[in-house]
């Protein structure tokens, strides 16, 4: 039988049923759904050429089921069966993120589909991190986690079962798809009763709420799923007047007319009540976010944003808080003036990453890639951005500090290790840059032989 079900419906089938899940779960996300799909709604009415740019790039028929959701994974063996799993869904993992440096035993990677076709299909994307025990500073504590951590089975046997059965025959039939969608969403879902005790999860806490988060429960609860705006700043002052508390500060760049890279906002994270082995108690750790995304950063991009952020911070000479809120996105936006905000300025100087499209004009020469600049600055080349899929590494801890908290240790002497991560996972990651560039030049390709077809046919 070859009559299978696309990965890319599995994956949209399964985004539907996890947003949800997750609604009844977390009812403030509802109102999120709802704030965002207003302020989405309203932006497309009064910006024609942002909506114009969006049904060009594909984009727009994608935007109201436009999710990201985020786990936390304990061991290496839930790695390697989370990324097989995800395989099913035509999802992969890109980018290394290590949130150590920040403060967070962590690192991480995004699954998500890594061609543009599929991901305008069903965008759909995973951050998910594997706890790095190693950090904990407490031999007895470390030893208690990782028997705890030993003990759970996060996915159930059917689920594994499928996975297994679709990479034996490369694809699942549409009954097995849906079977495969509801065993999964198992193992998303929130359990009130935790396998410790409170004083383990205590003791755990006290290391660092993530490290209680991930080891305390039967499962990796999903523990946001994030919608995408197009002006998160409207959605910033929407919450506050829907009785929703946002962070203070927006996590990224500054706003602009031609954004870049990500922003997000967040409130901050429930309070649960949980059952442990031997009383009840609660839990923080599931938030509320939003993003609003932009144009792929070039390597040269990347470079000066971060040159631009790190600059940002010195100036403000510590951490951004509630209390220097106001005075951080001052010196941000005041910061990034250094930063072009043009997207013609941002393809020409190589800065981000662009659609091209070829415009009909009567020409009497062969075009190349030389020619682009002149092309574009002259009409003849159309170029829309190349929306960034992935996520900020700084963004992403701040995320999890400001919403988390705590005085849990956050000093780890430890680097970087994409290798051991790898390992765990069972594959290489891909390249976010590389899937970018690849995606530009394919574009380029076809534009310019567009543009030359009718030279070339007379040769």
């Amino acid at each position: 039988m070859t009559n299978w079900i696309n990965v890319d419906e599995i994956r949209a089938k399964f985004s539907k049923l996890m947003s949800e899940m997750y609604q009844n779960e977390v009812p403030l996300y509802g109102d999120l759904i709802e704030l965002v799909d207003d302020v989405n709604q309203s932006v497309l009415e009064q910006q024609t050429v942002l909506k114009a740019q969006l049904q060009q790039t594909g984009e727009l028929t994608r935007l109201s089921q436009e999710r990201h959701g985020a786990i936390r994974l304990g061991t290496a063996e839930e790695l390697h069966n989370m990324r097989r799993i995800f395989a099913v869904m035509g999802m992969y993992p890109v980018g290394y993120y290590d949130l150590v440096p920040a403060g967070v035993p962590v690192h991480a990677t995004a699954f998500r589909a890594i061609q543009t076709d599929a991901l305008n299909h069903s965008p759909f994307r995973v951050f998910t991190s594997l706890l790095r025990l190693e950090l904990v500073d407490h031999s007895e504590l470390r030893q208690l986690a990782k028997e705890t951590l030993a003990k759970r089975q996060i996915f159930t046997e059917k689920a594994l079962a499928l996975t297994a059965k679709h990479e034996l025959q490369g694809g699942l039939s549409v009954d097995d798809a849906d079977l495969f969608i509801i065993e999964v969403l198992e193992t998303f879902r929130w359990h009130t009763h935790a396998p410790v005790t409170a004083d383990l999860y205590q003791a755990l806490h006290d290391q660092h709420r993530l490290i209680a988060d991930v080891v305390a429960f039967k499962g990796p609860h999903i523990n946001h799923l994030t919608p995408r705006t197009l002006d998160i700043d409207q959605v910033q002052n929407g919450m506050m007047g829907r009785g929703i508390t946002p962070k203070a500060i927006i996590e990224g760049p500054p706003r602009r007319r031609c954004p870049i890279l990500l922003r997000q906002t967040s409130f901050k994270a429930l309070q649960e009540q949980v059952i442990f082995t031997d009383q009840q108690g609660s839990h923080t750790a599931r938030f509320g976010e939003i993003e609003q995304r932009g144009v792929a950063l070039t390597p040269k991009g990347r470079q000066l944003y971060d040159e631009l952020l790190v600059k940002a911070q010195q100036q403000l000479g510590g951490i951004a808080t509630e209390e220097n809120a106001a005075q951080y996105m001052q010196i941000l936006e005041e910061t990034f003036k250094a930063f072009p905000d043009c997207y013609t300025t941002l393809a020409v100087e190589d800065l981000a990453y662009f659609y091209y499209y070829a415009q009909p004009f009567s020409t009497h020469q062969v075009w190349t890639e030389t020619d682009l600049p002149e092309l574009i600055h002259t009409g003849r080349v159309r170029i829309e951005p190349i929306v960034y899929e992935d996520f900020l590494p700084v963004s992403a801890a701040g995320i999890f500090q400001s919403n988390l908290g705590g005085n849990e240790q956050t000093d780890y002497s430890s680097t970087s290790n994409q290798d051991v991560f790898e390992q765990c996972l069972g594959t290489k990651v891909f390249d976010e840059i590389q899937l970018y560039a690849q995606a530009q030049q394919q574009s380029i390709e076809a534009c310019l032989a567009t543009l030359n077809q009718s030279i070339v046919s007379k040769v």
